[in-house]
């Protein structure tokens, strides 16, 4: 897959350093990963939640921290729309 946003990721963890190891962790599995639906990123991220326009937010370490992201599966392509705290996803969300 390929991945945009990856600055997101670097400014994050720039803050959150307790992060970097599963965010590491993270990218080399999507990089070498093909997902072609939803079914192979919940074979591998089993606490993954779908959401619709093709969102997929990602637990990070143990539900500390939450990724959202977009897949276009056709493409293979990755968008990292955001990172942060799980009380920062909470309140982001409740503006919607």
């Amino acid at each position: 897959m390929h991945i945009v946003g990856r600055d997101k990721l670097d400014e994050f963890v720039g803050d959150h350093a307790d992060a970097r190891s599963w965010i590491e962790n993270w990218l080399g599995d999507v990089q070498l990963a093909t997902w072609t639906s939803t079914h192979d990123i919940k074979s591998r991220h089993a606490s993954v939640s779908f959401l619709s326009m093709n969102k997929v937010i990602f637990n990070v370490k143990g539900n500390s921290y939450r990724l959202e992201a977009t897949v276009a599966y056709k493409t293979s392509t990755v968008v990292i729309v955001w990172i942060g705290t799980h009380a920062e996803y909470d309140q982001r969300n409740k503006k919607r």
